[in-house]
């Protein structure tokens, strides 16, 4: 029994949050562990990604907001080796809401692996250290997450300070925080900065999330011209294309109408691939051409006023001077531009890179960045002690009253069933040796029944033994008749019968001390689950009906409290599978002890037959002598004579 009860315990340790080996620094008292799964099971990427600014995305969902500073400023991210500390920036952080949103520089992201990350917080003293231009590599010339106000220029999280040259007209919910809306307006407008000049078959990779609302006709995601060179990204009839000098991708996968979907362009001087969710759908035997004028965020660039030159208008006018017959087809009529409507929808995270990015990078950014990744799995949180608090001590938080006056009930039948189990398997044990030492006594006695009565040495080892309590209540029997005046040397059938009676009547007392109490377990092995089921029941009663009440149907809102009720169900069986172990273990042993004594009761009176009975010729005798007394007529008395 007591290692049935170990083996509980351990199996409960190792169901709990296992304890932390290494703590990065003593002043940080929380922890919570992220993990980087890019194998089969998560997220498989086909390839090295490289150094990755890595979407950490918390919730109340996955994460508790407690003991954390209310601005984030304690926010620390270190490696799985707890010492090496990785560059962040915080695009969202509001404990009130319960949300997050945190960019985690990871240093290498390989394929077909699980890393570990840690995200220590918990110090009130711990001051900023976010910093968006060391969490993107250089590589990055601008990123937008459109984190600012409307009517205000994005501003540009990299050090290259490429902030937009025009206002956002409005901001809408993105896929990551806040996007950028597009009515069919002017387009933003980036800067013609050094850092964004595309020399001549120059690497250069452009990613975003788009939104289109209308995807009909000819609409452009970005553009960029300088002297008659081009380059476009932009959607025709909601199909993706990329344009260079006029060479257009083949039409791929198109894009689900006002739905979020992440699309990507990249060029290695040789070849430009269109991306659409992280998959190539299109490419171009092309080299860009050299960029170096501003360029247009959700619209084409604006194209200045073309003037006519003075010459070129003379001449014209001579030509019709000298030859007034000449038709008007003879006069090489200008090519009107190509015209693109505006983009109508909304536009999220926007990324420029002076390289071409690897497949795996712009897979693990669509994968990581949605709002469901399989790329990013969340760990329970862990106080420094060791003891993991984040997962149970939200799901404990949730736990309504009603809930918790059942578990404290349940928590009672379970200390008490324990402490019955320890007892009864304690006690049993220690009746089943003591058995085991009187029976080696028991076989030397051999027709001296009385032998072992008067040690008393033997006596005190074998105060636990219930044989033992048997052998003297027998001897007992014996050493009272002869006190009595009975012949014990021969002992009539009816009196080995009256000794039997005896010894059953304290075997079944022996018995029922063994089985004391096991009622108890018996209750909590079928009341247990009952009782915890009753506080489910009641808990996702007040979960619903809160719910109901608050008109809110978020399943952030409704899982923890449907967590936290189905707690009491677990309790319950928590309760009852010890309980229900441990009866048919001491039930089994039980049976055992009374088999035991149910032998040596027939052994002893058997043993005291053959030592004690009555021959066959005194058994016949002494009922021949009681028939015949019983035959024998009454002799009536004299009465006396009348007066």
């Amino acid at each position: 029994m007591q290692r049935l009860l170990m083996l509980l315990l351990t199996v409960l340790a190792g169901v709990l949050p296992s304890a932390a080996h290494a703590w990065w620094q003593p002043d940080w008292q929380y922890r919570k562990q992220i993990t980087v799964d890019s194998t089969p099971q998560g997220a498989p990427l086909g390839g090295a990604a490289g150094r990755t600014p890595l979407l950490v995305r918390l919730h109340t969902g996955n994460f508790s907001f407690d003991g954390i500073n209310e601005k984030g400023a304690d926010i620390r991210f270190v490696a799985g080796d707890d010492q090496t500390v990785l560059n962040h920036q915080l695009e969202a952080f509001d404990p009130l809401l319960g949300m997050a949103l945190v960019w985690v520089d990871l240093p290498e992201l390989a394929d077909g692996q699980r890393q570990d990350i840690w995200m220590y917080y918990g110090n009130q003293k711990a001051p900023a250290s976010a910093n968006g231009q060391l969490t993107f590599d250089p590589n990055y010339t601008l990123v937008y997450h459109f984190d600012g106000a409307a009517g205000a220029p994005p501003r540009d999280t990299t050090g290259n300070s490429n902030n937009a040259q025009t206002p956002m007209a409005a901001a809408v919910d993105g896929v990551i925080g806040r996007a950028a809306q597009f009515t069919g307006g002017a387009p933003l407008m980036l800067p013609a900065s050094p850092s964004l000049a595309v020399p001549a078959a120059g690497a250069f990779t452009f990613s975003a999330w788009v939104r289109a609302d209308q995807p009909a006709g000819e609409q452009l995601v970005y553009a960029r011209r300088d002297a008659g060179n081009a380059l476009l990204i932009g959607i025709n009839q909601g199909v993706p294309f990329v344009e260079v000098n006029g060479q257009r991708s083949q039409p791929g996968q198109s894009l689900t109408p006002a739905a979020w979907q992440h699309l990507a362009v990249t060029a290695d001087g040789s070849r430009v691939t269109l991306y659409v969710n992280g998959r190539a759908t299109s490419s171009l035997a092309a080299s860009l051409p050299p960029l170096n004028t501003p360029a247009a965020l959700g619209g084409d660039v604006p194209a200045p006023a073309v003037a006519v030159a003075p010459a070129a208008a003379e001449g014209a006018a001579a030509n019709g001077a000298a030859n007034p017959a000449a038709p008007a087809a003879d006069a090489a009529p200008a090519a009107a531009p190509h015209v693109y409507a505006p983009f109508v929808g909304a536009i999220d995270e926007v990324r420029l890179s002076r390289v071409a990015r690897p497949a795996a990078l712009i897979l693990a950014d669509a994968l990581s960045q949605g709002s469901e990744s399989r790329l990013v799995a969340y760990g329970t949180d862990e106080e420094q002690s060791g003891f993991g608090f984040g997962g149970l001590g939200f799901l404990l938080k949730a736990v309504p009253i009603d809930a918790w006056v059942i578990i404290a009930i349940l928590v009672l039948m379970m200390v008490q069933s324990w402490i019955i189990m320890i007892r009864k398997s304690r006690n049993v044990a220690r009746v089943a040796r003591a058995n085991e030492q009187f029976r080696e006594s028991f076989a030397k006695v051999g027709q001296r029944l009385e032998l072992l009565a008067d040690d008393k040495n033997l006596a005190t080892r074998l105060e636990h033994a219930s044989l033992w309590r048997l052998y003297r209540v027998a001897i007992n029997e014996i050493r009272t008749r002869r006190e009595q005046g009975a012949d014990t040397s021969s002992i009539s059938a009816a009196t080995i019968e009256a000794i039997r009676a005896s010894l059953d009547a304290v075997r079944t007392k022996e018995n029922q001390l063994l089985g004391a109490k096991l009622g108890v377990l018996s209750n909590a092995i079928a009341g247990g689950p009952y009782i915890g089921l009753l506080g489910t029941v009641l808990g996702i009663m007040v979960v619903f009906l809160g719910t109901a009440m608050a008109g809110d149907v978020n399943i952030n809102a409704i899982a923890p409290g449907m967590a936290a009720a189905l707690l009491a169900t677990a309790m319950g069986l928590f309760v009852a599978i010890p309980a229900l172990f441990g009866y048919n273990r001491l039930v089994s042993r039980n049976k055992e002890v009374s088999a035991d004594m149910r032998v040596f009761v027939d052994e002893f009176v058997t043993r005291l037959a053959e030592v004690h009975g009555e021959t066959q010729a005194q058994e016949a005798a002494h009922h021949s002598a009681a028939r015949a007394s019983a035959a024998r007529p009454a002799v009536r008395e004299p009465q006396p004579a009348e007066a």
